[in-house]
């Protein structure tokens, strides 16, 4: 199969992009633990909501009002929803920060790409090869290895499997947010998506953050620029790269490559705060990568209608 469509391609360009992209994906965990100090619901409306503003002077000239995208088909409430999915996806994975590891919480949310394949067969009568549902099988054994691995720490992290369910929770989130945003984007261009779901987003968190502390919540100054950490680096340039790349490379790789957040996370996580996995948890983290990877491969025997 063809993994590429008919478009001259900037080589350089993309690799840079997409080394760059990858690298802040891994390095997103490493902020939020900066500011665990902070409720998690805050630190993702900062993420969010610096995000927009950001896109804002570059969405502005362009826009796209609602009315015109009601009138091409997209339906307000998709938008809402969308934006509702991204909001509750970052909450749950930035909290699961605060009771595990961070390579656990890197490893687990990008489990999404095998739940997707589920949903695809489910929702979208998508038909995949034997080897495909053998991977889907591995990768979750992995995954249940992992939290037995990290439950069984619990000096190191004493609540790890509520940790780890709060990422794979995560996970499950976003293959809602991406079934979404699948629909939205055939009839929108991404600069007006992504600007309408970061703005839901970030009012979803807000929301729910008035709701959980009952309050005034708790904000410092390392909060405020890890939010603008996690704004500039993992979701403006990680998934920026990622939407450029798109035009080039074919979607399944690029969601291949995001297994390497997990990589870069554990890594960075060993020099910087002396998180070492037990020889179990590298096991399991294995196994979950060989899992997914082998989920990927020849990924589908029949494209969906």
């Amino acid at each position: 199969m063809n993994t590429t469509p008919q478009h001259d391609v900037p080589v350089t360009k993309v690799v840079t992009l997409l080394i760059a992209g990858l690298l802040t994906f891994g390095f997103a965990p490493i902020l939020v633990r900066f500011a665990t100090e902070v409720e998690p619901l805050v630190l993702a409306a900062m993420r969010t909501g610096f995000s927009a503003l950001i896109l804002l002077p570059f969405w502005y000239p362009k826009r796209m009002p609602l009315k015109i995208l009601k009138a091409e088909g997209i339906k307000s409430y998709l938008l809402i929803a969308a934006g509702v999915s991204l909001g509750l996806h970052f909450t749950l994975w930035v909290a699961s920060l605060h009771y595990t590891s961070v390579a656990s919480a890197s490893v687990l949310v990008t489990m999404h790409p095998v739940m997707l394949i589920l949903a695809e067969s489910l929702l979208f009568k998508a038909r995949f090869r034997p080897i495909v549902w053998l991977g889907v099988i591995i990768a979750f054994t992995g995954s249940a290895l992992l939290g037995l691995a990290d439950d069984s720490n619990m000096a190191q992290f004493p609540q790890a499997l509520l940790g780890n369910t709060l990422a794979f929770l995560s996970a499950v989130i976003f293959v809602v947010y991406f079934l979404l945003g699948r629909k939205i984007r055939q009839k929108t261009e991404w600069i007006d998506y992504v600007f309408y779901v970061y703005t839901y987003a970030t009012i979803t968190c807000v929301v729910l953050t008035i709701i959980w502390v009952g309050g005034v919540p708790l904000i410092t100054t390392t909060s405020i620029i890890v939010g603008l950490g996690l704004a500039i680096g993992p979701t403006v340039l990680g998934h920026g790269a990622m939407n450029y790349a798109v035009k080039y490379i074919s979607p399944t790789l690029l969601s291949t490559l995001v297994l390497s957040e997990a990589i870069v996370a554990a890594i960075a996580a060993f020099f910087i705060f002396g998180e070492i996995p037990s020889g179990f948890s590298i096991i399991a983290m294995l196994v979950i990568i060989a899992g997914v990877a082998l989920t990927w491969t020849k990924r589908m025997a029949k494209p969906p209608a």
